[in-house]
């Protein structure tokens, strides 16, 4: 099997470090057994310089010998269609983890990420506060009655849905036990653990350079 290729930034500073989504990508491969290589393209210019691949100059994106992809939550389905561990083949099973994965990008991520913008600029006052807690609140009593969102096993929609929930920023609104048990026992995973420690590693290694 030829090894996939997921595409990065080559150098992030230690804000973003860890949370950059090609971790998504890595974490998915880990899980499944899939191989896989990491490149990169130059920080600077990074809006302008690979537009040609991801039209939004985000990364990451996949290239999967002739097929390629932009946006994690696409990579990631289409990591999912190439490993059971990630996506049961079972018709309900694969229902219920296409729409929990959805969920996770359409109805957490898209509420989370702009409040969290928001606080870390200094807004004094978030409009969008009580629209995140409400979906928080929403995710905290569905976890409180199931240990995964789907199939009643791990499946890419709790990879995807503990990373969106992982930022310390929203881990950190409200006191929401079985979500943060559940972050805490998503990341415990030794995959994840070993697609963070990579990614670490790769953007320390380009501290030296900027030295």
């Amino acid at each position: 099997m030829s090894p996939l290729t997921i595409w990065t930034l080559e150098w992030v500073p230690p804000g973003p470090r860890g949370f950059v989504r090609d971790l998504r990508l890595r974490w998915a491969c880990e899980e499944a057994g899939l191989p896989y290589v990491v490149k990169t393209v130059p920080f600077e210019d990074r809006a302008t310089n690979h537009l040609d691949r991801q039209p939004f100059g985000q990364v990451p994106y996949l290239d999967d010998g002739g097929v390629t992809l932009f946006e994690s939550g696409a990579a990631l389905l289409h990591l999912a269609g190439k490993s059971e561990v990630l996506m049961p083949t079972d018709p309900t099973g694969a229902a219920e983890t296409l729409q929990w994965t959805i969920a996770a990008l359409n109805s957490v991520e898209m509420t989370t990420v702009p409040w969290w913008f928001l606080n870390i600029t200094g807004a004094d006052a978030s409009p969008l506060a009580g629209w995140v807690e409400q979906r928080l609140g929403h995710i905290e009593r569905e976890l409180s009655g199931r240990e995964w969102l789907a199939a009643g096993r791990f499946t890419v929609a709790d990879l995807l849905m503990a990373d969106v929930l992982r930022i310390p920023l929203v881990r950190g609104f409200g006191d929401r036990p079985a979500t943060e048990a559940y972050v805490a026992r998503l990341t415990d995973r030794p995959a994840f653990r070993k697609a963070h420690a990579d990614q670490m590693a790769l953007f320390e290694a380009g501290d030296a350079a900027r030295a």
